[in-house]
């Protein structure tokens, strides 16, 4: 039945169908061909159960937030923030680029909302500053990665929410390795800086640095509210999102006056467009994973691996080979949505740790929104720089080359997942 489903889906998918139909019509057929006793009414219950369930309703207010600060003026306060911190060094502007996307990803959790929010400041200031433009494109569209996994992410919330994990510990995991990648797209900037001869600037006074924090202050409440909130227990991630909006609204519309009342409808059409596109997914997601379950094909993948005495090892470079080859195609959530089901069962009946195969995953997911032909962010960074594709694709494979390396390092090293999450939780 496995096999039916993924050669249907390819098939459409090169057809060029809609990923709702992607994912739709091989279910129906599934439905259709090897469970047609089941009632109709049962396929519509379980669309809806895709759907329903508490966990995912901080999706769609971290997406009205990231749509609100993209918009306003947070992301670009975050941004100037960090570059007054490292902006002096050797390539600061790159370095710039690396914290601005983190420090943007800890209030959206979103890649493409990343590139849309900083990639207009920051890219004529890395060609100003003396970097090519294929490196500061690759730069710009791999940084955005790091929204993914640096918390919140709605990434960690689908997956949560698919598996049962809990939410608070995967994003505490995802800290730790989207600095881990943040680090290694540090030293390609330190590299690329010291071949191009880019020289270190006057170090900013102690006061200016002051001076920047103090007006960055109502931007850096977000992540402060919505990580502190989180970690300390104040809030559940649902909650936290809900007040990340409330706080946006406020800041963006009565202390900095950057949005008016037409701009926050425009802004609730965007998001709720946004929204719905992945709810769409989802309830088609919740009606494959009903089918394979019923069909037993994670035990039958299982007691495969079983049989041929393939370990964890393997199996993870089984996982990242798929989900690499998935992310080439498809959107990432559908890649999720499709793969998951039939791997996560597996993973468990090999003792591998919910919170460390969900970075993996996550990851994957990331190096997948820049992988071409269709990953997402190249398509949004050519939109919103004016740039043509196949320049961006250029000088976004260096990256790619790197984001396999620090997969390889946090598919096999599991203490750098699960070292924080312990730290916090036990």
């Amino acid at each position: 039945m496995i096999i039916a489903i993924v050669l249907l889906a390819v098939a459409l998918l090169a057809l060029g169908f809609e990923m709702l139909l992607v994912l739709g019509i091989p279910a129906l057929a599934v439905k259709a061909t090897f469970f047609n006793r089941l009632p109709d009414v049962a396929v519509v219950q379980k669309m809806f159960g895709g759907v329903d369930h508490t966990t995912l309703l901080a999706i769609p207010f971290f997406i009205f937030a990231a749509h609100l600060m993209s918009s306003g003026r947070i992301a670009r306060m975050l941004t100037e923030l960090v570059k007054s911190l490292v902006g002096h060094t050797r390539g600061g502007m790159g370095h710039t680029v690396i914290g601005g996307s983190m420090a943007f990803g800890a209030v959206s959790g979103s890649a493409p909302a990343t590139v849309a929010a900083i990639g207009g400041m920051v890219y004529p200031e890395m060609r100003k500053n003396g970097f090519s433009e294929k490196f500061s494109l690759g730069l710009l569209v791999s940084s955005a990665e790091t929204a993914l996994l640096i918390p919140p992410s709605i990434t960690f919330i689908i997956y949560g929410w698919m598996t049962g994990t809990s939410i608070s510990r995967l994003f505490a995991g995802g800290l730790a390795v989207g600095i881990v990648l943040g680090l290694a797209f540090a030293i390609m900037v330190m590299i690329e800086a010291r071949r191009q001869g880019l020289l270190a600037k006057d170090r900013p006074t102690f006061a200016d640095r002051c001076l920047a924090v103090k007006n960055s202050g109502w931007a850096l409440g977000m992540p402060l509210i919505i990580l502190g909130g989180i970690y300390s227990g104040l809030f559940t991630p649902t909650e936290s999102a809900a007040v990340s909006v409330l706080y946006a609204i406020f800041v963006e519309m009565v202390v900095y006056r950057e949005l008016s009342l037409k701009d926050l409808f425009r802004i609730t059409e965007q998001s709720a467009v946004s929204t719905s596109v992945i709810f769409v997914l989802l309830a088609m997601g919740g009606l494959i994973s009903y089918f394979v379950t019923l069909a037993q094909i994670p035990n039958e993948i299982t007691a495969f691996i079983t049989q041929i005495n393939a370990g964890p090892i393997t199996f993870l470079l089984v996982v990242n080979i798929c989900f690499l080859i998935a992310g080439m195609f498809i959107d990432p959530n559908s890649a999720l949505l499709i793969l998951i089901p039939s791997l996560y069962p597996v993973a468990m009946a090999l003792g591998i740790d919910p919170v460390h195969f969900g970075m993996i995953v996550t990851l994957n997911i990331s190096i997948g929104m820049i992988t071409p032909p269709f990953g997402l962010d190249i398509f949004v960074a050519s939109s919103t720089l004016n740039k043509p594709v196949m320049t961006i694709i250029n000088g976004v494979w260096p990256f790619v080359v790197v984001n396999i390396l620090v997969l390889l390092i946090i598919t096999y090293i599991p203490a750098i997942s699960l070292f924080i999450p312990n730290l916090l939780f036990g």
